[in-house]
């Protein structure tokens, strides 16, 4: 990050700041991640993101499956396959 330039800001209201939607993309920032601050004796912050990749589904790629169907035409309410 350039020092003589802005990446991005956020406000902080009460105590809470939004991380900005460009930062946590690029990051890989996801609910449920940790953000450990540290502030340095010069005064410089930093933060660093622990991703908390855990439970049922925190491999889960997607489906890449044979073929393709219609989830409005061909799935009821709850993905059930209707064929």
């Amino acid at each position: 990050m350039s020092s003589e330039g802005v990446d991005s800001e956020s406000k902080v209201s009460g105590n809470q700041a939004n991380i900005p939607a460009r930062i946590r993309r690029e990051l890989d920032i996801d609910d449920g991640d940790t953000l450990r601050w540290h502030v340095e004796e010069d005064g410089t912050l930093r933060v660093r993101v622990v991703q908390q990749r855990s439970g049922t589904f925190s491999e889960f790629d997607g489906y890449e499956g044979p073929e393709e169907t219609d989830v409005r035409t061909e799935h009821d309410t709850w993905g059930i396959d209707e064929r």
